[in-house]
């Protein structure tokens, strides 16, 4: 792990991982309240790293340090939950049976008001320390995998207690540039995904089609990319590029049911509605994505809800209560459910 001022969650994090890990290894990169003394509650392997602005090589610093067999990443941030106890130990007896050089687990980033996971996507958790992997990239870090790679149901679940400084990632990546232009179509996705989270939409359309222009740049992010593309122009009320950019990601990967809810929000914004039903009723038949970020809610309870909006504005009431009962049945306390309800009770 590497930390910085974590007091409010290590404890939460390390106490998780109680019977799962042989050995706890801590990079502090400058706290400066308690973090390190919990965290040398938990293990006497707590070193000090000065900190460069690269998530990377601080992550390398805490790899070089573990010992065993196979090394775990966790942020202080993150939990492992409920049955996940028993399925990273059971994981665990499957790296000795099966000896992959990765497992693959899934990573839960976002939760529903029920607390249910609502964005999901795989990472490379655990590596066998023996075939040497390092970190690639001083922001949005990552391990490429390679050899004999194992998945596994267990997950990690990441539940932040506060929201931290939503433009450092902004601010690294423009500090980086600065000094040299970023080099890989990876680099500039990942500039365009935060220049999108902090508003600035133009600027974001334009790193990430620089990113697409990328032979290089992996399908499954292009097609993310091109979806991103699309939720800019929805933002800057620019309906038809949202639409271009939304069906431009079927040329890298097959329609998944957050695009096509993408086409439907943009036609349905157009007052178009008898034609963002279509698209809205596709995504109910969508196939599971495949790879890449994973937002379940797109599949049901996303089109549900906006086929209840449409069916009423095109004053089809019986229509639209059948929705809303459907997506009642899954989220019956999001917001929109509890505020719709008024208008069928």
């Amino acid at each position: 792990m590497i930390v910085k001022n974590e007091e409010a969650v290590l404890k939460r994090c390390l106490s998780s991982v109680r019977g799962i890990a042989d050995e706890i290894v801590i990079a502090d990169t400058g706290s400066t309240d308690n973090t390190k003394e919990i965290a040398k509650s938990f293990t006497d392997r707590v070193y000090d790293y000065v900190w460069t602005d690269d998530f990377a090589a601080a992550r390398n610093f805490s790899f070089s340090k573990a010992t065993g067999d196979y090394v775990m990443w966790l942020d202080a941030d993150d939990v492992i939950e409920g049955k996940n106890v028993r399925l990273f130990k059971e994981l665990k007896k499957q790296l000795e049976r099966r000896a992959p050089d990765v497992a693959m687990c899934r990573y839960d980033i976002g939760f529903d008001e029920s607390g249910t996971p609502a964005f999901s996507y795989y990472r490379e958790r655990i590596l066998k320390r023996a075939a040497g992997f390092l970190w690639q990239g001083f922001v949005h870090e990552c391990i490429q995998p390679h050899g004999e790679i194992l998945y596994s149901e267990a997950a990690v679940s990441h539940r932040k207690i506060a929201e931290g400084n939503p433009r450092r990632n902004l601010e690294l990546y423009q500090k980086a540039i600065f000094n040299a232009p970023l080099n890989t179509a990876r680099e500039k996705y990942y500039y365009g995904r935060e220049l999108y989270y902090n508003r600035l939409y133009r600027e974001a359309v334009c790193i990430l089609e620089d990113a697409l222009a990328d032979p290089a740049l992996w399908r499954l992010d292009a097609a993310e990319a091109c979806n991103v593309i699309s939720e800019c122009y929805i933002y800057l009320r620019e309906y038809d590029k949202a639409l271009s950019a939304a069906f431009r990601s079927f040329s890298y990967a097959l329609p998944r049911a957050e695009t096509l809810c993408a086409v439907g929000n943009a036609f349905q914004l157009k007052k178009n509605y008898a034609f963002a039903i279509y698209w809205y009723e596709q995504a109910l038949s969508a196939p599971p994505a495949e790879g890449g970020f994973v937002r379940p809610e797109y599949a049901d309870f996303v089109p549900c809800l906006e086929l209840s909006v449409c069916h009423y504005h095109l004053g089809d009431l019986q229509t639209a209560k059948i929705y809303h009962d459907k997506a009642k049945s899954l989220r019956p306390q999001h917001p929109s459910v509890v505020r719709n309800e008024r208008y069928f009770s």
